[in-house]
């Protein structure tokens, strides 16, 4: 039997690079969040992250169009929960940024086994590991897990 994909959760610059096509950052975050599509990974989103990019997108592209990339996501990644235990595990973690450790403790509620973001030093209190979109593909491309 084939084991299941391994947990990892996006970063939502991440997401943002793919849906707003960010010149710098596009390619290699397409073409890790492609392996969440093609479920070659489990790729998980923050449940914080739906409403930043909603309220981000909108104001690019349009409310009808953010709403299909909405569908989009919920169709590729699963959900992260951000519950009461998940805000307080956050408070306690020591990171500068509530947001980042919201996503940290959300990932690892959910069984997470790394991180993909550009933004590393927002995650240095960070339990698990934490990859930019390209180190990613360069450690996926040599076989290991995650």
């Amino acid at each position: 039997m084939k084991p299941a994909p391994h947990r990892v959760l996006f970063d939502v610059n991440v997401v943002l690079d793919v849906l707003l096509k960010r010149p710098a950052h596009f390619s290699a975050s397409a073409q890790v969040a492609s392996l969440a599509d093609q479920k070659a990974l489990r790729g998980l989103l923050c449940a914080t992250t739906f409403t930043t990019v909603e309220y981000l997108v909108a104001k690019a592209v349009g409310q009808a169009a953010t709403q299909s990339q909405i569908t989009r996501l919920l169709q590729t990644f699963d959900v992260a929960p951000v519950d009461g235990a998940v805000l307080q595990d956050a408070l306690a973690a020591g990171f500068g940024d509530y947001e980042d450790a919201v996503q940290h403790a959300a990932a690892q509620a959910s069984g997470c086994k790394a991180i993909i973001s550009r933004d590393l030093s927002g995650f240095r209190a960070s339990r698990l590991p934490v990859y930019l979109p390209e180190q990613f593909l360069s450690w996926w491309a040599l076989g290991q897990d995650a």
